[in-house]
């Protein structure tokens, strides 16, 4: 996926989330046990409030970040809907190459958009499931998603890279998406196909990605290999 890609995704998702909020402010949110749909839609919206001010320049990350005040329930979709445009607009308009403070391995505008594109998409898929729907995640969103995950995120947020070696195999069985990750003794190492490793895991892209945001355990996908070594490597992708 492009940076206009990444945009156009996070507008359908966001609106998504618009939508399925409407009158269900109160619901409780199963994947998320602390927040009720409220909570979901004021976090996407301090997210995209974050990002877009590091993509247009008036942040240079969290040290600077003063997170404002949280709109009455009444007033919280109105509040949403103007950070989706708001944010989608900032980032078709910035060159996806400016320099931005960022987290993960790239430090540009098109980290930020593929970032927020999919922090949407998955709290969208949260969202409709406390509703009482059941969609997965776009399939192509899903895959890059994978991608941005084991690339990005993992050896940018955790905690807990140290440790024995384990090697997992993701096979998305509705693309042609292969990816192999190689955790422990403090580093990830990512190829784009599946080699040997100690468990392979196939599934729809969507439940890949499910599975690595905590979303699906290993049970509600095909495991073949260690267990245990698919076990230790969600712990260090646990956030």
């Amino acid at each position: 996926m492009n940076p206009a890609a990444h945009v156009a995704a996070l507008r359908r998702a966001g609106s998504r989330i618009a939508g399925g909020a409407e009158g269900r402010l109160d619901r409780i949110v199963p994947s998320c046990p602390a927040w009720q749909i409220a909570d979901l839609v004021w976090h996407v919206g301090i997210v995209h409030m974050f990002w877009r001010m590091v993509a247009r320049g008036a942040l240079a990350g969290p040290e600077a970040w003063t997170e404002p005040d949280r709109p009455t329930n009444d007033d919280l979709l109105v509040w949403f809907r103007r950070g989706i445009d708001l944010t989608a607009t900032i980032l078709d308009s910035v060159d996806p190459d400016t320099p931005a403070w960022t987290w993960g391995r790239r430090n540009t505008v098109s980290f930020i958009a593929r970032r927020v594109a999919q922090e949407t998409s998955v709290h969208c898929w949260d969202a409709v499931k406390a509703i009482g729907g059941n969609e997965p995640i776009e399939q192509a969103v899903a895959v890059d998603g994978i991608d941005e995950f084991l690339d990005e995120v993992l050896p940018g947020l955790s905690h807990d890279l140290a440790g024995p070696v384990q090697t997992i195999c993701l096979r998305a069985h509705d693309d042609t998406g292969e990816w192999t990750v190689r955790t422990g003794e403090g580093s990830c190492h990512l190829s784009r196909s599946c080699g040997q490793a100690d468990a392979t895991v196939t599934a729809t892209a969507s439940d890949l990605l499910l599975l690595l945001w905590g979303r699906r355990s290993p049970n509600q996908v095909s495991v073949d290999g260690n267990m245990a070594a698919l076990q230790r490597f969600l712990t260090r992708a646990d956030f």
